[in-house]
């Protein structure tokens, strides 16, 4: 097999309809877009969601809420997630993430206080709840917030 041997694979190309090249072509003088309207224009055709002057679906179905896309989430943790590390170790978003124990960053990682620690830990985190910090420090631990 030599490179100037290779060629794709048979139905993989499909060369480009040609219209308004004679009637023989199947699609000369309208170009297969029928007689006059505004599909038939240059340019012509409605944008997406258009529905021919009624309202359209998207105005006419009722809007719930409120989405704020300033809101900061945060990939949650609790204490009793943290046992599966070893006795001393040193613990943050990145290896949390290496270990799947979460999924995404987010804005950081927020350690909240369900569940027991018995191991000293040292855990960076962009925030704690008050249960957390107390079960963490009376476990021995140290809390980081950054």
């Amino acid at each position: 097999m030599r490179l100037g041997e290779l060629s794709p694979a048979v139905g993989s190309k499909k060369r480009k309809r040609r219209v308004g090249r004679g009637m023989a072509s199947g699609n000369g003088k309208t170009s297969g877009k029928g007689h006059k309207g505004q599909n038939a224009r240059s340019g012509g055709g409605v944008r997406p969601g258009f529905e021919g002057g009624q309202m359209p679906l998207h105005r006419r179905v009722p809007k719930r809420g409120f989405n704020n896309i300033f809101k900061k989430r945060y990939a949650i943790i609790n204490v009793g997630d943290l046992e599966k590390f070893e006795d001393g170790a040193e613990v943050n978003i990145l290896k949390l993430l290496e270990m799947g124990v979460v999924k995404k960053k987010y804005c950081g990682l927020k350690v909240l206080g369900n569940g027991t620690i018995e191991k000293k830990l040292k855990i960076t985190a962009a925030k704690f709840s008050k249960m957390a910090v107390e079960k963490i420090e009376n476990a021995g631990g140290k809390v980081n917030i950054g």
